[in-house]
């Protein structure tokens, strides 16, 4: 069956891709009715003679994705099961409770109950754990399951029970389904007296209201310079990472053009109001994970020499995608244009127009990246992602601290200390007591915590290796004693590692007490990022230093 379906997917591919290398229109039209032809011929033999009963859609289904799959992985298809789900990600709206669902140590918790929707007014709080919802019982059903039953129309109401850490009785919630709006600045508060901060997860509709209302609401409380944190943003809506830019950068300014293929994609935008502030001292923290919108944004302003960019190289992502209808409902969402930023450079980092033999890509080399400027003269450079202005080596986590977190150990511990603990008046300079930190450390033995870290991983192939090299009996002794001192080595791992672990716990703690407003207070007084910028926009030299040109 398998084999069949590979068989399928591979002519799909094969057949259609051949029309691209056919030049003439008349010839290209041919191959491509040629090859649907053949494709669909093939399908009805298959469908009739293939030896087990098929399930017709998801062979399709199977032989559109691997021909997009040859492509870049932005471009997929989206089939009418599968609309819903996507219209969220894209609108960030949806009806029902207003919580997100998760897995963790195989029980279906809440992992995000969003500020002042439905559950969180409820008095829904993070880790509670599902039992029922409208009686249908909930326990080891997976998170998509529990978020469908949620979901509904507005004003219809759905009951559900929860079990909460550190309470024997499970509590009974009747909640109100209405229509959710996930909220894309997910806090905006002052650092200090003159330093307003600006935490930006998404760019869904609404997105440059909301960060225009925070720059105002801070400039209002006394900000006199302003951080905005777009770190891990995948990005978004492209009018709105206009919107943004213009919050800061005069009307009529180019902000990113468009150009593919068809000429339709072929667009220059503009800001198209009177910007809110053109003169405060800004800084843009990036990461990694910064992409697409969120590196129009920070590519703009940089290009402008509006900010000062810092943190770590972007993700490179310069590809624009337009959502197609197809028949039944479905969707295509397709990689239509690249985008170019004011002066003239695409980040785009991954080129994926040459694919090697086994599907993988490489970024597009230095000697074929090409040298721009900026508005005051800088050197900037497209090809791999926008570079900040101000590097900061990201924080790196030893193999104990991040077992903690993905093991979900530090979530439930999180769970049952919000629990035992009333919150703090202000989580700003929240801190674990070294009885805490012991306390999580026991409590930790006693749920059969176990990892491999890097070092015991390479002590593992080396002797593997010694075993297949015949030289095992000869280090035996050597190798037996290294792994034993790496093995008794890790059992101090949580004093040796008490910083960052306590650091990670401190998090959790904070999120689950105050979501994303809890977090953020909790970790801005030791944010190598944030004190950066705190840094750089304190010195006004400086800060005036790096936006000009340097030889």
């Amino acid at each position: 069956m398998k084999k069949g379906r590979k068989r399928l997917a591979l002519v799909l591919v094969s057949t259609i891709a051949l029309a691209a290398f056919v030049a003439p229109p008349a010839e290209k039209y041919f191959e491509i009715a040629k090859s649907l032809d053949i494709f669909s011929t093939l399908f009805k033999e298959v469908n009739a003679y293939y030896v087990d009963d098929i399930d017709p859609k998801k062979l399709v289904d199977q032989g559109i994705n691997g021909m997009l799959e040859n492509l870049d992985p932005y471009t997929v298809y989206i089939s009418e099961d599968e609309t819903e789900s996507f219209s969220i990600q894209t609108t960030g709206q949806y009806a029902g409770i207003g919580a997100l669902i998760g897995i963790v140590n195989n029980k279906t918790v809440v992992t995000h109950p969003y500020f002042g929707f439905p559950a969180y007014r409820a008095g829904v709080r993070v880790g509670d754990e599902f039992v029922s919802v409208d009686g249908r019982d909930m326990k080891g059903k997976p998170s998509s399951a529990v978020s469908a039953a949620l979901k509904g129309k507005p004003k219809t109401e759905v009951e559900i029970v929860l079990h909460r850490p550190g309470l024997s009785d499970d509590i009974k919630f009747k909640i109100q389904r209405e229509r959710i709006k996930i909220s894309n600045v997910v806090y905006s508060g002052m650092i200090d007296g003159t330093t307003g901060y600006i935490k930006l997860d998404d760019f869904t509709p609404g997105a440059g209201k909301e960060v225009e209302e925070a720059v105002l609401h801070l400039k209002s409380n006394g900000a006199k310079r302003l951080i905005l944190d777009l770190r891990d943003n995948p990005g978004g809506l492209l009018y709105e990472a206009i919107n943004i830019v213009n919050i800061f950068i005069p009307r009529n300014k180019e902000v990113v053009s468009t150009k593919g293929k068809a000429a339709d994609w072929n667009k220059t935008y503009t800001t198209l109001n009177e910007p809110v502030d053109t003169e405060i001292p800004l800084a843009v923290l990036t990461s990694n994970g910064s992409a697409s919108a969120a590196e129009i944004v920070a590519g703009s302003l940089q290009d402008y020499d509006r900010a000062v960019l810092i943190g770590e190289r972007t993700f490179g992502k310069g590809l624009v995608q337009t959502t197609r209808p197809l028949a039944y409902n479905a969707q295509l969402k397709v990689t239509t244009a690249k985008y170019y930023i004011p002066s003239g450079r695409c980040i785009q980092a991954l080129d994926y127009a040459h694919r090697h033999s086994d599907g993988s890509v490489d970024r597009f080399a230095d000697s074929l990246k090409s040298e721009f400027k900026t508005a005051h003269g800088r050197k900037v450079y497209d090809g791999h992602g926008l570079d900040p202005d101000v590097a900061v080596a990201p924080e790196t986590f030893g193999s104990a601290a991040s077992e903690l977190v993905t093991s979900g150990l530090m979530f439930e511990y999180a769970s049952m200390y919000c629990a035992e603990n009333t919150a703090p008046a202000s989580l700003k300079g929240f801190r674990l007591s070294d009885a805490e930190y012991n306390k999580f450390a026991a409590w930790v033995k006693t749920q059969d915590f176990s990892y491999s870290d890097q070092m015991e991983k390479r002590a593992d192939d080396l002797i593997a290796a010694a075993k297949n090299e015949k030289y095992y009996s000869e280090l035996s002794a050597s190798l037996t004693d290294l792994k034993n001192r790496i093995t008794a080595n890790r059992a101090n791992d949580f004093v040796k590692f008490r910083k960052e672990i306590s650091s990670l716990l401190e998090m959790e703690i904070a999120f689950h007490y105050g979501l994303n407003a809890g977090q953020a207070e909790a970790s801005i007084d030791r944010d190598p990022d944030v004190l950066e910028g705190l840094k750089v926009l304190a010195d006004e030299a400086r800060y005036k230093n790096i936006l000009v040109p340097h030889q």
